[in-house]
C-alpha cells in the first residue's frame, strides 16, 4: 500500500489547488456549496493527475532507473509491476473524469483536455525545446479554468496570463537546476541536449517579469478594490526567493513542489499572501 502511494505522488496534488483561485478571487469561499464543489473538484484532479504521473513514470522507466532520485520510486525500482500500474492509472482516469462529469460536464472536458494535453508532452513535447515548458505551464491554466468553469463563473484574464507565466518561469527554472545537476547529455531529461544555460536565464529574464507584471495588472484591475495592490511586494518577494532557491540548488528533485515544501520563507510567503488577498477580497465584498 505505500508503494501504491508513492506511485500516486500526492505530495504533488498540490499543484491542484490552483483549482481553488476562482473561488478565492471572485469572493465565492463564503458560499459553503461551492466550496464542497471545488473540494470535489479537487479530488478529480488529483485522481487525473495521479494517473498522468503514472503514464510518465512507464513512459521514463529506463531513464528513471539510471537517475539518482527517481531510481527509487516504485516503478524504477521494481517494487510495483508495469501492469498492475497501468490498471491504476486506468481505475484513477475513468473514476476521475466520471466524478468530474457528475459535478459538471463542461468541467470534466478540461480535465480531459489536460489528460490529453499531457499524454502529448509524455510521448511527444517533452522532447521539443521551449514547448516542453510552455506545455506544462498550459496545464496549471486548465486547472485555474477548471475552477471557474465547475462553479460557472468568471475572473479576471489577468489572472490566467498571470498564472501562465508564474508556471513558465517555475519550469524554465527546473530545467535550469536539472541541466546544472544532471548535465546537458542526461539520458534522462534527453531535451537538455538542445538547451544552454544562457539560453535558460534568457528565458528567466522574460518570464518573471511577465509574472511579476501581470500580476500587478490583476491588482490594479480587480473587481474587488485595488487595495490588493499591496500584495504585489509578498509576490515580488516569493519570485526572487524561489529565483534564489534554484540558483543554490545541488540536487535535482521534483521541482517547485519540493522547494516549497522545504523551504520555510517560500511557505510564509505563500501563507502571508493567501491571508492578505483572503481579507482583502472578503473585507471589500
Amino acid at each position: 500500500m505505500k508503494n501504491v502511494i508513492s506511485l500516486l505522488r500526492p505530495k504533488q496534488w498540490v499543484k491542484n489547488l490552483f483549482v481553488f483561485a476562482a473561488l478565492v478571487f471572485v469572493r465565492e469561499f463564503t458560499d459553503i456549496a461551492k466550496v464542497k464543489i471545488v473540494i470535489m473538484a479537487f479530488i478529480s484532479w488529483c485522481a487525473v493527475a495521479s494517473a498522468v504521473y503514472i503514464v510518465n513514470d512507464i513512459k521514463d522507466l529506463p531513464a528513471d532507473r539510471q537517475h539518482p532520485e527517481k531510481r527509487f520510486r516504485p516503478l524504477p525500482s521494481g517494487q510495483i509491476g508495469v501492469r498492475a500500474a497501468l490498471i491504476t492509472a486506468l481505475l484513477l482516469l475513468i473514476g476521475g473524469l466520471a466524478f468530474a462529469y457528475f459535478l459538471e460536464p463542461k468541467f470534466a472536458l478540461t480535465i480531459g483536455a489536460y489528460f490529453a494535453l499531457m499524454f502529448l508532452y509524455t510521448f511527444i513535447l517533452k522532447q521539443q525545446v521551449i514547448l516542453d515548458v510552455i506545455t506544462i505551464a498550459l496545464g496549471f491554466v486548465l486547472r485555474v479554468v477548471s475552477g471557474a468553469v465547475v462553479i460557472a463563473v468568471s475572473f479576471s484574464p489577468w489572472l490566467v496570463f498571470c498564472t501562465f507565466f508564474l508556471m513558465l518561469f517555475l519550469g524554465i527554472s527546473k530545467r535550469k537546476t536539472e541541466f546544472r545537476v544532471l548535465g546537458p547529455a542526461s539520458a534522462t531529461r534527453p531535451v537538455l541536449s538542445a538547451y544552454s544555460l544562457p539560453l535558460l536565464d534568457q528565458m528567466t529574464m522574460v518570464a518573471l517579469p511577465l509574472t511579476l507584471m501581470t500580476y500587478t495588472l490583476y491588482t490594479f484591475f480587480s473587481e474587488h478594490s485595488r487595495l490588493i495592490m499591496i500584495t504585489v511586494p509578498i509576490v515580488m518577494y516569493g519570485l526572487f526567493r524561489y529565483l534564489f532557491i534554484t540558483q543554490n540548488k545541488q540536487t535535482d528533485n521534483d521541482g517547485p513542489t519540493d522547494d516549497v515544501f522545504s523551504d520555510r520563507p517560500l511557505q510564509m510567503t505563500v501563507i502571508v499572501w493567501l491571508l492578505f488577498s483572503m481579507a482583502i477580497v472578503l473585507w471589500q465584498g
